[in-house]
């Protein structure tokens, strides 16, 4: 339980760190079947070394001091079990690209991950009861992420690792989706095709693990 919480920490600080996440967000990564860690409930870039981080049952009531978003957690680990490690960002190209209610499509390697692209929950109002969540749940489905209109993002891995490095990757693809609107290119640039991204979208030669160890350099629990 030390070695997760050092990495839950570890990704939250390269969250904070690499300007994914500010004031709001979280993350956390699955202990079991019944129980995932979730970072302590401030500033993710401002979480201190050996910082307390808390279990939370993925099922039933979110223990006292514990963010109301990360009922979305709880919605992903208990119906997707290969899940390991979920991200709740709110990173600046995706904000804006979700707040005009549109999606990345897959234009690059990294966008070749969401393909075709992600889903978007049309719905601008914080996730804070169980109702909502399973709505935002619902709308993401097997989907690597999902965007939320004015509301930020969530991306879930088979690891912690992959979900912090997936949320690199979709600000990414937003930042390529923004510079084609903003050439006045819409929807005309091109796309990978579904057999393309599926080749693409690989993880094979450490592509996750290198941009983990990019994104966690010089962090205090290395």
């Amino acid at each position: 339980m030390d070695d997760l919480a050092r990495r839950v920490r570890m990704a939250a600080r390269a969250l904070g760190r690499h300007g994914l996440a500010h004031a709001y967000g979280h993350c956390s990564a699955r202990i079991d079947a019944e129980r995932f860690l979730v970072c302590p409930p401030h500033p993710m870039g401002l979480v201190k070394r050996g910082e307390t981080c808390t279990v939370v049952p993925v099922s039933g009531p979110l223990p006292e001091g514990v963010l109301g978003e990360v009922r979305i957690h709880q919605e992903i680990y208990r119906n997707r079990p290969t899940v390991g490690g979920v991200a709740r960002f709110m990173s600046p190209k995706m904000m804006a690209l979700a707040a005009l209610g549109r999606s990345p499509k897959a234009r690059h390697g990294f966008g070749a991950y969401f393909a075709p692209e992600p889903p978007l929950w049309d719905d601008p109002q914080l996730v804070r009861d169980d109702e909502k969540a399973r709505g935002v749940f619902s709308t993401m489905g097997d989907a690597r992420a999902v965007l939320m209109r004015g509301n930020g993002a969530v991306t879930a891995g088979d690891t912690l690792e992959e979900a912090v490095v997936l949320a690199w990757y979709l600000e990414d693809a937003c930042r390529i989706e923004l510079e084609a609107l903003g050439a006045g290119l819409g929807d005309e640039p091109p796309t990978f095709s579904a057999e393309g991204a599926n080749e693409r979208a690989t993880k094979a030669g450490r592509i996750f693990e290198r941009m983990w160890d990019f994104l966690t350099a010089g962090d205090p629990e290395l």
